[in-house]
């Protein structure tokens, strides 16, 4: 039994007050030019990565049923092995011996791979499983690293780690050079975050004041002096995922539905957190638009490449309207008929405004309704071929 493949594209339209969620290497905020003019930018990894942290930080999925991303898979397997019951020199040795079939490069020290390997931790906790199960064949072998191999050498270690994956490995995948059986296609797809309309990196100049000297009352001026870039802008945000890459990824077809929901509860609400300490910009989209396609993903940036200008009424009307009707002229020139489109929106202050809202995205739901509207559309959706 497979499924109809359905792209899910998730469309947000989201102010950013003074803030810097992600920064260069400079501290600069990320930016680029784009219509002729620079906008500010946020990396699709920086945005995957708070989506990531979404899962577990809003209760939507127990740690124990995500992934793990880390060079430290050698330390990561010891402390498991420790866990257990394995003592400290033991579990070292176990470790080395499991993850040794999946080929990592050793890195700079002793317990660190040479790259970052993003797995399950459901994968590692049955690994961990089925190398205790052998306990009596390597007790006493732990010292002999070639015995301790020929006898894990039962275990389908890529086998394991290769199926069976965590929603988060299934959504963002996984790519090993040395070891290319256990990649994972990525079943999601995330764009670089852009401003809709030009925007220019801003200073903040802040002084520190020193609390002791100023009641010893002996020195004056401030303790520190420093400068901040930041910026803000309404951003578009879009991303994609295949319903029937990420039900193989899941290895469950019922799964994958539930998968999608995750993801779109996830990336709508999360915030990457750069300077948050200074900044707190925790806003909430104003715009939320999916669409359930059977052709191809379409992102809508265009809608923007003419850059937004709305001075005095501000960028987020402007840019939902901006998007209503590219939506709407595409769908004319292109014969676009997507299964679904459910949308939650900020209402329009004008008649005109409301029209084309309402035309291009139907009515505006509660997000809790959007998410059941986008689970009746993808469950009806299944067929066998």
């Amino acid at each position: 039994m497979t499924t109809t493949n359905h792209f899910v594209d998730i469309h947000i339209l989201q102010d950013l007050p003074p803030s810097n969620i992600n920064r260069d290497d400079s501290g600069t905020p990320k930016q680029c030019t784009y219509g002729g003019v620079q906008r500010l930018r946020t990396s699709s990894q920086s945005w995957k990565r708070a989506t990531r942290l979404a899962f577990k930080d809003f209760g939507m999925i127990p740690e124990e049923k995500l992934g793990v991303r880390t060079r430290r898979v050698i330390a990561l397997f010891s402390e498991e092995f420790k866990k257990a019951g394995a003592d400290e020199g033991t579990a070292g040795q176990l470790a080395a011996a499991v993850v040794a079939p999946l080929k990592i490069k050793a890195g700079k020290k002793a317990d660190q791979g040479a790259y970052l390997l993003f797995f399950s931790r459901s994968q590692v906790a049955e690994l961990v499983s089925q190398v205790m199960a052998l306990q009596s064949q390597w007790a006493g072998q732990a010292s002999n690293a070639k015995q301790l191999t020929d006898i894990l050498s039962v275990i389908d270690v890529p086998g394991i780690v290769g199926h069976g994956h965590s929603l988060d490995v299934a959504l963002f995948g996984r790519m090993v050079a040395d070891l290319p059986e256990i990649n994972v296609d990525a079943a999601a797809q995330v764009a670089h975050a852009l401003s809709t309309h030009a925007a220019q990196n801003q200073f903040d100049y802040f002084t520190a004041v020193d609390d002791f000297q100023t009641e010893s009352g002996h020195d004056t001026g401030s303790g520190m002096i420093g400068t901040i870039e930041f910026n803000s802008a309404t951003m578009y945000r879009f991303a994609t995922v295949s319903t029937r890459q990420l039900a193989d990824n899941l290895g469950d077809q019922a799964g994958a539905v539930d998968g999608v929901l995750d993801f779109i509860k996830a990336f709508v609400l999360s915030m990457p957190s750069g300077h948050q300490t200074s900044y707190a910009a925790h806003t909430r989209p104003s715009t939320v638009v999916v669409s359930v396609r059977d052709d191809q993903p379409v992102n809508y940036v265009s809608a923007f490449e003419k850059p937004v200008w709305s001075p005095r009424e501000g960028m987020i009307e402007a840019s939902e309207l901006r998007l209503a009707r590219f939506m709407q002229e595409e769908s004319t020139r292109w014969g676009d008929a997507p299964k679904l489109i459910a949308a939650s929106y900020a209402p329009a202050g004008d008649p005109d405004g409301a029209e084309d809202l309402s035309s291009a995205f139907g009515p505006s739901l509660n997000f809790g309704d959007l998410l059941k509207t986008v689970e009746k559309a993808l469950s009806d959706g299944d067929d066998d071929d």
